[in-house]
């Protein structure tokens, strides 16, 4: 059954969505909220980049670049400058997340989700920095690299949720409204989310077993790569045919278009980092194409985490933009 425009307030009274509602928090929330989002994938693919330069060991120490000197020497090279200088964009994302913290302080008690979403970003900071830490004493095992950019997708999808919340309007706070996926589409966005996540961590396990290890000397987990790249697309294939039924669901029914939105966008980058996945495969691993899977696996994460959150939260910002005429749940 799918959404209608129509959701019910505490009393049982239908209360129609506008589609002309301000959010309830202010322009700077907001745009902390998205500048988090941003950061947490942009540091993703500057770590990358890292990896991929072979700079991991640019600075062999944390927290200090080198024994003697917190920051990079010009005995270290071009690769202590890129390792120094994701160490940098850190400082970056700090202040994000303390001044998305500061900015919801006043608004702490009404709306304990922004908080606690604020507080657990700007924990998952020092979190990595220890990650990141240990990566580097242990001589960039692929292992705790493949930890650290786990905890980094959390952080994504921790993102994508506050960015949902923050846009929420007053008349979206005042109202739970049933899930905007029916019953027969819930049990298929929970598979995307399951199958991406899956995806995602079998895509890390390859990447270990590869041969961009971050330094030439640096170990690899010892699996053969050909076959975990098999096993790799396994999940892919799946989460394939959830979307292409998803889509079948989302397009045949009446459905409100934020949910209609969000599973198209997943599919999209779904198939992108399919194609991306296989060319760079077939192309025995170029830098440029390994970048942009990292990228594409930030954006599936948080794709994914959209499509999720808006199928199943009774609380999605924006109006409904269905016929009033089709305001009545389907299944």
């Amino acid at each position: 059954m799918e959404l209608a425009t129509v959701s019910q307030t505490s009393a049982g009274v239908p209360a129609r969505q506008s589609n002309s509602r301000q959010p309830a928090t202010g322009r700077l929330i907001r745009s902390l909220a998205v500048a988090s989002l941003v950061a947490n994938i942009v540091i993703v693919v500057t770590g990358g980049a890292v990896r991929l330069t072979a700079s991991g060991l640019g600075c062999p120490e944390w927290p200090l670049c080198t024994a003697d000197s917190l920051v990079t020497t010009p005995e270290m090279g071009v690769h202590g400058i890129i390792e120094f200088g994701n160490r940098l964009l850190t400082f970056v994302l700090t202040a994000i997340a303390f001044a998305t913290l500061f900015s919801v302080w006043r608004l702490r008690a009404e709306r304990r989700d922004l908080w606690w979403l604020s507080i657990g970003l700007l924990a998952g900071i020092p979190a990595q920095a220890v990650i990141g830490g240990i990566t580097v004493l242990t001589g960039l095992n692929p292992w705790v690299v493949g930890l650290h950019f786990i905890v980094s997708m959390v952080l994504i999808v921790a993102a994508v949720v506050l960015v949902n919340r923050a846009w929420l309007s007053p008349e979206d706070l005042a109202v739970r409204h049933a899930p905007l996926a029916g019953r027969t589409l819930r049990p298929l966005l929970g598979a995307v989310g399951v199958l991406a996540a899956i995806t995602v961590v079998l895509g890390v396990v390859v990447t270990g077993s590869g041969p961009h290890a971050g330094d030439h000397g640096a170990a690899r987990n010892g699996l053969n790569p050909d076959l975990m790249t098999r096993i790799h697309v396994v999940p892919v294939y799946l989460l394939v045919f959830t979307l292409a039924v998803a889509l079948y669901l989302v397009f045949r029914r009446v459905t409100d278009a934020r949910l209609r939105n969000a599973v198209v966008l997943v599919t999209v980058v779904v198939l992108a980092q399919a194609v991306i996945g296989y060319v760079q495969h077939f192309l025995h691993l170029p830098i440029a194409l390994v970048a942009l899977h990292m990228l594409g696996a930030c954006l599936l994460t948080a794709a994914a985490a959209q499509a999720v959150f808006v199928g199943f939260a009774r609380q999605v910002p924006g109006g409904d933009t269905v016929p009033a005429a089709a305001a009545a749940p389907v299944d």
